[in-house]
């Protein structure tokens, strides 16, 4: 079985028991926590990048270190960027609803999440400025 394989259905399976065990809390009547929450994040981002990219030993698909894995992996990020801010942005919009004030800390996470992306374009573009 090929290296590739193996990570998917290892993820994969750790995925489905994780959520069986958040589903099986839910339907019980127990809290979900912070631990359930980020522990089936972390598998669900190992399972989705072992789906994604191929490996070197298998030769099997695109490698995030070739020239179009790379620009894949940029392209990506500018949207999940654009992604993140509008979900904060519609986040702002429904406390704002419920509470009829929105949270100091989305209000916060908003703010922080525009300015993300030129403050780190400032950054780079000053890496290679040449001053004359």
């Amino acid at each position: 079985m090929k290296t590739r394989s193996w990570k998917i259905a290892i993820t994969g399976l750790g995925a489905f028991i994780i959520l069986a065990t958040v589903i099986f809390r839910t339907a019980t009547g127990k809290s979900i926590g912070f631990n359930e929450i980020v522990t089936l994040g972390a598998v669900m981002m190992l399972f989705m990048s072992a789906m994604t990219w191929g490996t070197k030993e298998d030769k099997d698909g695109i490698r995030e270190d070739e020239e179009l894995g790379r620009r894949i992996t940029e392209q990506s990020s500018r949207l999940g960027y654009f992604l993140l801010t509008f979900f904060i942005l519609v986040a702002v919009g429904i406390d704002q609803w419920i509470h009829e004030e929105p949270s100091l800390l989305l209000l916060s996470l908003l703010g922080v999440s525009m300015i993300t992306l030129p403050l780190i374009e400032w950054i780079q573009v000053r890496k290679y400025r040449t001053w004359e």
